[in-house]
């Protein structure tokens, strides 16, 4: 096989590419022994995230499975810090948490896929290979949670004609992943004025969460934040 920057030879088929950051030592070695007998490549694994900051850039994989509950930042952060800088890795969440909240963060963050941690070896392959093809892999009690909560009354939707331009500019921000205190400074205004606008946002779009209003953003075009 080819080293990991060279060239591929003409005709050569190089294996796809997968990190694994988990904290449980065991479950880590069970996944990646999945991967190698699978003829896939475990290009790293990585105890928590702040190891996989420090080395997933250097690595590129073609996919990364990642594990929410971490210890220090949590996989959801540990993907929002590196999808910028991997544009090509695909980031599946593979967590116990079967959450609302939990999958549209995650989602929001930059994943393109979500299992639960108890989907099969043979599920758990197949995802692998359907993200690196293109596909958005999800556990079906996920999917369906998805698909249920957009379409929730669309009445909820319709709140959105309620949204001031400045509450449609904040929703658009927390939709590309902002932090509180980014949105304060990107829009010059102070942090407890966020704070204001994110609540009448949440009372307006009958929502309780970030991940909540995040998923009621695909429905409103009008309100994508402007590029600068």
């Amino acid at each position: 096989m080819s080293g990991a920057g060279a060239p591929a030879a003409a005709g050569e088929v190089r294996p796809i590419r997968v990190a694994v950051v988990e904290d449980d030592g065991h479950v880590r070695r069970i996944l990646c022994g999945w991967i190698r007998e699978a003829g896939m490549a475990c290009v790293g694994d990585f105890g928590d995230a702040e190891a996989a900051f420090e080395a997933l850039p250097a690595l590129h994989p073609h996919v990364a499975l990642v594990d929410i509950n971490l210890p220090g930042a949590n996989g959801i952060l540990c993907v929002r810090r590196l999808k910028p800088q991997l544009q090509g890795t695909q980031f599946v969440m593979l967590t116990v948490y079967e959450d609302t909240d939990h999958i549209f963060d995650a989602l929001a963050a930059g994943a393109t896929g979500y299992l639960v941690k108890r989907t099969p070896r043979e599920a758990v392959i197949a995802a692998l290979l359907e993200v690196n093809g293109g596909g958005s892999p999800m556990s079906t009690n996920i999917a369906r949670k998805v698909v249920q909560f957009l379409q929730e009354p669309s009445s909820k939707a319709e709140a959105a004609d309620g949204l001031s331009p400045r509450e449609g500019e904040v929703l658009g921000l927390l939709a590309r992943g902002y932090l509180y205190k980014e949105i304060s400074e990107s829009i010059g205004v102070s942090l407890p004025t966020v704070n204001t606008y994110i609540r009448r946002i949440y009372e307006k779009l009958h929502v309780r969460s970030r991940a909540q209003a995040v998923a009621r953003f695909a429905h409103f075009p009008a309100y994508r934040t402007p590029r600068k």
